[in-house]
This record gives C-alpha cells, sequence and structure tokens, in this order.
C-alpha cells in the first residue's frame, strides 16, 4: 500500500480504535451514485462529508461547517455507506475474511464454544442503537466484548449482515449447540424438594389450598 493509500481517510477511519469491526468501503462503490440514493436526506452537509470521505480537496469556503462537525457527518455517512456494500459480495467477502480471523469475537455463551460472531444492528436508523454481535451457533445476539464498540452504531451494518453472509456462505453455519444448562437442586448430596423454591407466601397458599379431611364420626 503507498503513502497517499495510507494517508486516505477510509483507511485512516478502519484504523481507528473501536472502528475494527468495520471493512475499508472501495471507493468505486462510493463513486456510483447509484449506490449512495437517499443518503443526503439522513445525513447533515451530505456534499462536504462525500468529499472528505473521498479525499476531494475542494478548498474551504464562507459556508463550511467546523471541522469536528464536519468529521461527524463523514463518519455518519461512511457508516450507512458501509451498511449497504457489506451485503455486496466484495463486502461480504472483506467481513468474511474478518470473520475467519475472528476478528468480530466470540460468543460469550459456554455451550457455543468460543464460536465467532458477526456484527449486527438491532435497527436500520442511526442513533437508535448500538452494534450488537450475533452468534449463528445459538442465534442469539449479544453486547460486544470491548466497551470501545459500545458506542458504534447499529445502523452501520444494519440488521441483516449475518443473514446475508450465511445464505453466501451455507457451509460456514454451525450445527445448532444441542447442549443447554440444566441447574442440579441439590445439597449436600441431597435433592432439594421443588416446593423449596417457592416463597413463603407461595408456599402458604398451597398448603391452604389443600383440602383437610374431617374426621370419622365416632
Amino acid at each position: 500500500m503507498s503513502d497517499s493509500e495510507e494517508s486516505a481517510w477510509i483507511p485512516w477511519f478502519c484504523k481507528q480504535r473501536g472502528h475494527e469491526f468495520f471493512c475499508a468501503v472501495d471507493e468505486d462503490y462510493i463513486h456510483d451514485k447509484f449506490n449512495l440514493n437517499f443518503l443526503d436526506s439522513n445525513v447533515s452537509n451530505y456534499r462536504r462529508a462525500l468529499e472528505v470521505i473521498l479525499d476531494l480537496d475542494t478548498g474551504s469556503g464562507s459556508d463550511a461547517p467546523p471541522e469536528a462537525e464536519l468529521e461527524q457527518c463523514a463518519e455518519k455517512l461512511y457508516g450507512l455507506i458501509h451498511a449497504r456494500f457489506i451485503l455486496t459480495n466484495r463486502g461480504i467477502d472483506l467481513m468474511l475474511e474478518k470473520y475467519q480471523l475472528g476478528a468480530f469475537g466470540c460468543c460469550p455463551r459456554v455451550f457455543c464454544q468460543r464460536q465467532s460472531v458477526l456484527p449486527i444492528g438491532l435497527s436500520d436508523n442511526p442513533g437508535e442503537d448500538t452494534v450488537r454481535i450475533f452468534c449463528p451457533k445459538c442465534n442469539d445476539v449479544y453486547l460486544p466484548r470491548s466497551a470501545r464498540h459500545s458506542v458504534v452504531d447499529g445502523a452501520f451494518f444494519g440488521t441483516g449482515f449475518p443473514h446475508m453472509l450465511l445464505m453466501v456462505r451455507p457451509d460456514l453455519r454451525p450445527k445448532r449447540a444441542k447442549q443447554k444448562f440444566v441447574p442440579r437442586c441439590v445439597l449436600y448430596g441431597f435433592k432439594i424438594h421443588q416446593l423449596a423454591h417457592r416463597s413463603p407466601n407461595e408456599y402458604g397458599s398451597i398448603m391452604y389450598k389443600t383440602p383437610m379431611q374431617p374426621e370419622p364420626d365416632t
């Protein structure tokens, strides 16, 4: 990779701490206006944010927003583009490489035996929820292990990415974990009666509901 590519905005963004889940979107994909349809209604300073992402030096006009604000707009726009890109064949290949390297972490469920996970959003609307991780073995979602991912918007990965990847590559779908945790109600070797799990009030109501047998007449 050349020095100019190293200093480009997209590689720089993907290398930032907390952005390990992102892949580098191809600039050819971003240059195709069809791929960006309707994103201008979701991002303020859309045109200038796009110029930041593509490293287009258009100069700073009098109407230019503050640098920090423009950077936030660029990050939001890139995230929304990213959510679309990772559903393409090229995007799936890039994310698959990360998945196979374990870049997204592993499932915290013990019986999934450190199954690799995939990033997923709970909403496609930006600003509603943060990114989660999806385990294809137990089909459940969890919070990422690292706190640095707790501020990454889930909409930047979308709600359907893991399912699309596993649909394209069904050979990567793991077998469902059959083993489940079964609590053992044993104390010092003695099995605990099921009534011991009830509250005193519940236990009392059960006793009162038990009809008392009348004493036989003598």
